[in-house]
């Protein structure tokens, strides 16, 4: 099966009011529209041009669909799920489950009676985001020396000396009745000149556009990460971020399970949130990716759900695993056997295990989803 696919849009308020329908090709919509999701998520699936939707046809022959190996690995169900991620203003501070905590919590919730809970789901989110644009975020812990220094430099200076201890740190800002007070000095102390230009400017936008929100005061513990176009960000479960502005291609385990500590007016469950973070602080470790061809730039990470790769020219698709195609410029055609499917700007294509090698041929750019069961030293 080798099928044009038509990708739903999400429009959450925090996103682009033109991105999106630029690499469509459509007029503005007059509303955000902040992803589009290309899989087959129950929740959303992509459909084929006569409106069935991925999910099912996966359903009808998953073997075909998937291979065998991916069915024996993951079950009869897409393992991946990518999106273009157009972020206008910030997203939530959120942090996702390890596979065991998501099994576990699905499993408690749905044993309870509770529908709409912490989790949507028992799988796992590893994730990462490839920057189109300039895009910048908060991910992970940042190291305790230069988070200290901008605790004092941000008025915080009596939190400053408790960086040891950060689960009792984040735990007791996101549980005070009202972190107004704190915010509103962060903001002051932020509009001022000094060290930490970026953190500072983003502590104040931050600070300005929730200023009731503990979110705030954690977000001051994370690294300020700054992709260029064609940068990477992996991140695991368990490390707390916040996509901030910019667009990006965003591949991750097919999952919506998502947490939040702040920066939303979603819910919150503190409790929860404190079981599944990470809280070893570390540098933020960006990737530019690595030459696997001179057609194909690949973004290794540690998950077997997905492997992303950026196109230039003629590179095969190998039979026995899906595949989903995305082309970002230029014009492209996906051939196998004597069919030849186009591709011009803003479309993506399945591509099925059954059937031989295909072959992605043209010029411009495309990003290539597929999984990554055969990378060394992913358990």
């Amino acid at each position: 099966m080798i099928t044009l696919l038509d990708n739903p849009i999400r429009p959450y308020d925090w996103g682009s009011h033109t991105a999106i329908a630029a690499l469509l090709g459509l007029s503005a919509p007059g509303g955000p529209q902040a992803e589009l999701w290309m899989g087959a998520h129950p929740d959303d699936p992509s459909r084929l041009p006569d409106g069935t939707r991925l999910d099912a046809a996966i359903a009808a022959d998953p073997t075909a669909a998937l291979g065998a190996p991916t069915v024996a690995a993951f079950g009869p169900r897409l393992p991946f799920l990518a999106k273009v991620l157009a972020a206008e203003r910030p997203l939530s501070l959120q942090v996702h489950p390890t596979l065991a905590q998501a099994r576990a919590g699905f499993a408690a919730e749905r044993a309870a009676g509770i529908e709409h809970g912490n989790y949507t789901d028992d799988n796992h989110k590893p994730e990462l985001i490839c920057a189109l644009t300039p895009f910048s975020g908060l991910a992970g812990f940042r190291p305790v020396e230069p988070t200290a220094r901008l605790l004092r430099s941000l008025d915080l200076a009596e939190y400053a000396d408790r960086l040891g201890d950060l689960a009792s740190l984040v735990g007791e800002w996101l549980t005070m009745a009202d972190p107004s007070a704190l915010v509103k000095r962060v903001a002051a102390a932020a509009a001022e000149d000094g060290e930490f230009p970026a953190e500072r400017a983003c502590a104040g936008a931050l600070a300005m556009a929730y200023p009731t929100d503990p979110g705030v005061l954690v977000a001051l513990l994370l690294n300020l990460v700054r992709l260029e176009p064609g940068e990477a960000l992996f991140l695991p479960a368990g490390v707390p971020h916040a996509y901030l502005s910019g667009v990006g291609v965003e591949v991750m385990a097919n999952s919506d399970n998502v947490l939040r500590g702040g920066l939303t007016s979603k819910r919150i469950d503190v409790p929860e949130l404190l079981k599944l973070l990470d809280f070893a602080p570390a540098p933020a470790q960006v990737q530019s990716g690595t030459a696997v061809s001179a057609a194909e730039w690949a973004y290794p990470v540690p998950a077997r759900e997905f492997r992303l790769s950026r196109l230039s020219g003629a590179v095969e698709l190998p039979p026995g695993t899906p595949h989903i195609v995305l082309v970002l410029d230029g014009e492209f055609a996906l051939r196998r056997g004597g069919a030849e499917l186009s591709l011009r700007r803003g479309q993506s294509a399945f591509v099925g295990a059954a059937g031989g090698p295909a072959e992605l041929v043209g010029t411009g750019t495309a990003y290539r989803v597929t999984t990554n069961l055969d990378a060394p030293g992913v358990p």
